[in-house]
């Protein structure tokens, strides 16, 4: 199986499937001497792991992270990192239902059609466990933007549960990590809770919509056409478990705006150039402007329920299936932490192509 590997010049590798002994993520590109230590990537592992609450898959799982390469006297070295992740909870008899079944809305038929061969516990590659990987590597990323652009902030939180938006005029910081949610709105936090502990009892699931906002990026990241830095967002986004749909500003909703109201107006500043709006999302031209780069992203809810599905057999006889195990209410919570990582890999990959060709901006203003 190939393409496991994203990124320019911050290149991440993930390996390892869902129920296998441990999964992990070999990381090549990182400049020498960065502060790193385990204890700074578990951080961000923390945030993502399961069995958390009553709203997350409760598959428990400590989601240790160890570095085996590529640091010395906890400074990074310029040389491969590897991390790996134990997998110490594993039911895989949960699955032995589904090996000669497809589970709809699951890559089961895709992998075996693809590949005449699918790990059915728990869906090996396939599966959200994967993400873990990447938060890891998400945190070496954030570490060495501390380092290169220490001004530069990524914070994800949810905006949307099924049908259930936030309020924008309660959008609060600070509250994001203070709910099970990871949402700006308190109120909005109080009604996801009736709203999905009732799903979750049902055997249920629902998707959501996931915003990540980088503050303090400079200008001049990213490049003209292929390189564009919306192209790679969206294409991180996009390599997420279950995500659907990515927009960048406004999204889809420029489509209903005109000229005048889309233009985001441009007045000089104290300290530089100021925008009257951001609907462009801080990328212009695949080129940030200084503002905050915003992406959402929109996951679908959990494949796996409890609900009588019609499928096939790998015979191609029909049949049904009920997807049995401990799986994720709603998948977009545990995404946050998981898009901030690809935004901060993202991010840092470009500062270093921008680093390479160009080194510091050379077109003045004012």
């Amino acid at each position: 199986m190939s393409m496991n590997t994203f990124g320019h010049l911050f290149r991440v590798t993930t390996w390892g499937e869902s129920h296998g002994p441990a999964l992990g993520a070999t990381i090549d590109g990182c400049p020498p001497g960065v502060p790193l230590t385990a204890a700074m990537i578990q951080h961000w592992l923390d945030m993502r792991k399961p069995g958390q609450n009553k709203y997350t898959t409760q598959r428990r799982e400590a989601d240790e992270v160890e570095i085996l390469s590529g640091v010395f006297e906890d400074i990074t070295t310029g040389t491969p990192i590897q991390l790996m992740i134990r997998n110490t909870d594993q039911r895989s008899k949960d699955y032995g239902d589904i090996a000669e079944k497809f589970r709809p809305g699951h890559a089961d038929i895709t992998y075996w059609q693809k590949y005449g061969i699918r790990d059915y516990r728990g869906g090996g590659r396939s599966s959200a466990r994967e993400t873990a990987a990447r938060v890891a590597a998400g945190g070496v990323a954030r570490e060495a933007l501390r380092a290169l652009a220490p001004n530069l902030t990524v914070t994800g939180y949810m905006v949307q549960m099924g049908p259930h938006g936030i309020d924008r005029s309660a959008f609060d910081w600070d509250q994001i990590a203070q709910n099970p949610f990871w949402t700006p709105d308190a109120a909005a936090a109080a009604n996801w809770a009736d709203y999905l502990d009732g799903l979750r009892k049902s055997g249920s699931s629902v998707g959501a919509i996931i915003e990540v906002t980088a503050r303090g990026v400079p200008a001049g990241l990213g490049a003209p056409i292929y390189a564009k830095l919306d192209t790679d967002l969206g294409a991180a986004m996009l390599s997420i478990n279950a995500v659907k749909g990515v927009e960048i500003g406004e999204g889809m909703g420029a489509a209903t705006l005109t000229g005048e109201a889309n233009a985001d107006e441009i007045t000089m500043g104290p300290d530089g150039p100021v925008y009257s709006s951001n609907h462009a999302g801080g990328i212009l031209g695949g080129i940030s402007t200084g503002q905050d780069v915003v992406v959402r992203f929109a996951v679908k809810p959990t494949s796996s329920i409890l609900t009588p599905r019609r499928t096939i057999t790998k015979s191609g006889e029909p049949t049904q299936i009920i997807t049995k195990g401990r799986h994720d209410p709603c998948v977009g919570i545990r995404a946050v932490p998981v898009g901030e990582a690809m935004m901060a890999c993202v991010l840092l990959d470009h500062v270093l192509l921008h680093r390479g060709q160009i080194g510091e901006n050379r077109g003045s203003i004012g």
